[in-house]
């Protein structure tokens, strides 16, 4: 189920085929080949992408090839009027460089020069570069390894990978640009994530910050500012799907089972109205209500909660752990990325693994390093292979989606899947693993029901985290890593020590051995904030090349460096590519500044 929750097209890739422009033989002996790259390129992307929103992605071509300055300028109007986010210029011959590079500076762009003797595809590309570098446009650079033949028509591995991570890093940066970040509420106890920025979402990803009073909750819930009939619909489904967890408050505090009703029927309520106000509906028009039918436009949000509401009324974990999953009482749908405590730089943090891979993401505490010593004296289990140098317990308040429990597979495998992918078997295995614990109320004093669940172990996954310092801007940290399965009784007398209403997941980092991945501890020491939001699979080499596009420098990653792509412009900057990706991002600035 597709609600096309968002205003606004959908970006599309423009492919620029560049051409020598010398008429009277050459030109015309290379138009059919470097128009039929530029097509291989869009077949390729189109077979091999799609949006997060589930839709395909489509190519434009140029309608000519571009062999100077005007051609160059008939294809950016072209690209302007079709809605076109991200360029990808392909070439196999020699090309006269600065007269046809892309010259918009706020859209992605790459050039793949084809590797072939019979034509100096890597000269031009060389050449396009330098003046991309000279004039201040950062371009990505795609060269095949091995030489082909000039009527090879096939896309070598390593090229092929390169298209991937820039598409879908570019792909990204134009879905952000024009949308909204909303924050319903304000700072939550303290937690820096959650002092909106305005000057990181406008300037580096061109986004808009929407806010709202939580006092808009009750006012909608008061005044039944929602679709009644769907809350019919949902009530029903999480009666009948939603299991009521343990109830660990003392006896003396628990609610009655009539206050426990209610407060269910609140946090459904709740969800309801969280996404109208990202997304709008129209069904509020009908109610007389036009003005809250358009939402806004909101492509991620966050919650405050804690406490100025906890305090009072029930929490918002049903709704964040809802609506951040890939399906509710209408079907399965596109997650809505929605942050707990409204940590807003865990939410594009969330933001940036949902556009690159379709897929829930999950917001954790990072809430504590087990060292293998301390899980044998408190658990008396020595801990063995992949947990044998320890673990971090990631643990949110309550409101992880049920996607992380790690129910769905591929390939017979725990995993999180693209929410296109997911079957229905999948989707009541996921509620099934998913218990609702009465909020503890020492905690959340006016109540709520939080998701508890344990994430099922040997899934590959990647935590990020957008941190913002004082004199540097925004940087991105990435852990690229696996959960683990511990013994049922070595979990439960672990989680047993903290909140136990809460879902946890036993993360292990990859470890390389040096710097903040010597061991796992190190790892737990140099993350930068108490949260992290973490994604299906190992995807550090698109977050770096996404941060790249929006000039964000990544302080700290385990990515091999061979899977390392950014700009060309990059290696002018310094040998070491942390330090030169911390120079070229200072020197071009953000994106939209």
């Amino acid at each position: 189920m597709n609600y096309k929750n968002l205003i606004g097209q959908l970006p599309k890739i423009g492919i620029r085929p560049v051409i020598d422009g010398r008429l009277d033989g050459v030109r015309e002996s290379l138009e059919e080949s470097t128009m039929n790259m530029a097509r291989i390129a869009a077949d390729f992307l189109e077979k091999n992408l799609r949006h997060a929103d589930g839709s395909p992605v489509e190519c434009v071509i140029s309608d000519t090839c571009i062999g100077g300055v005007a051609e160059a300028a008939a294809s950016a109007d072209k690209f302007s009027r079709e809605g076109v986010g991200l360029s990808l210029t392909v070439t196999p011959c020699w090309c006269y460089g600065s007269e046809t590079i892309d010259m918009d500076a706020t859209i992605p762009k790459a050039i793949w020069g084809f590797n072939g003797t019979e034509r100096p595809g890597a000269v031009y590309l060389a050449a396009a570069l330098a003046g991309h570098n000279q004039k201040g446009i950062p371009a990505f650079g795609i060269y095949g390894r091995d030489v082909q033949d000039s009527d090879d028509t096939s896309i070598p591995d390593d090229v092929q990978r390169k298209l991937l991570l820039f598409a879908k890093a570019g792909l990204a940066v134009a879905t952000m640009k024009g949308k909204s970040y909303l924050s319903m509420g304000a700072v939550s106890m303290g937690i820096a994530g959650s002092i909106i920025d305005p000057n990181f979402f406008e300037s580096y990803l061109g986004m808009r910050c929407e806010n709202i009073d939580m006092s808009e909750f009750s006012r909608r819930i008061d005044h039944e500012i929602y679709d009644k009939d769907e809350y019919q619909k949902a009530l029903a489904w999480t009666k009948a799907k939603c299991k009521e967890g343990k109830d660990y408050n003392p006896i003396d505090r628990q609610k009655s089972r009539k206050e426990l009703d209610k407060d269910w029927e609140f946090v459904v309520k709740m969800a309801l109205i969280g996404r109208d106000l990202m997304i709008g509906n129209p069904k509020l028009k009908a109610l007389g209500y036009g003005e809250e039918a358009l939402g806004r436009n909101a492509i991620s949000a966050g919650f405050q909660g804690q406490r100025q509401w906890t305090d009072h009324l029930p929490n918002g974990d049903f709704m964040e752990a809802i609506l951040t999953s890939s399906f509710d009482w209408n079907g399965i749908r596109q997650p809505f990325m929605l942050a707990t405590e409204n940590d807003s730089l865990n939410g594009v943090s969330m933001l940036f693994g949902h556009l690159l891979t379709g897929a829930a993401q999950i917001f954790s505490d990072v809430r504590t390093y087990w060292s293998p010593e301390a899980v044998k004296r408190v658990t008396g289990h020595e801990l063995k292979g992949d947990a044998a140098n320890g673990f971090i317990h990631l643990i949110n308040s309550g409101a992880s989606a049920l996607d992380g429990t790690g129910e769905q597979t591929i390939d017979g495998k725990p995993a999180m899947k693209p929410w296109w992918n997911i079957t229905e078997a999948e989707v009541e295995k996921c509620l099934e693993n998913t218990t609702w614990g009465p909020g503890m109320l020492e905690y959340f004093r006016g109540g709520g029901y939080s998701s508890t669940f344990k994430t099922q172990g040997e899934m590959p996954v990647t935590m990020c985290r957008i941190n913002i310092v004082k004199g540097i801007g925004p940087v991105l940290q990435i852990a690229e890593g696996k959960t683990i399965a511990l013994p049922e009784e070595v979990h439960n007398t672990i989680n047993e020590r903290t909140n136990p209403t809460w879902p946890t997941t036993w993360f292990v980092p990859n470890l390389t051995g040096k710097g903040p991945f010597k061991d796992v501890y190190s790892v737990m020491s140099n993350w930068g904030a108490n949260h992290g939001a973490f994604t299906y699979g190992h995807i550090g080499a698109d977050l770096i090349t996404l941060a790249s596009m929006l000039r964000i420098p990544v302080n700290m990653h385990n990515v091999p460096e061979d899977q390392i792509f950014r700009p060309s412009a990059w290696a002018s900057f310094g040998m070491d590519p942390e330090s030169s990706d911390y120079r070229a991002c200072a020197t071009y600035k953000a994106l939209y500044e």
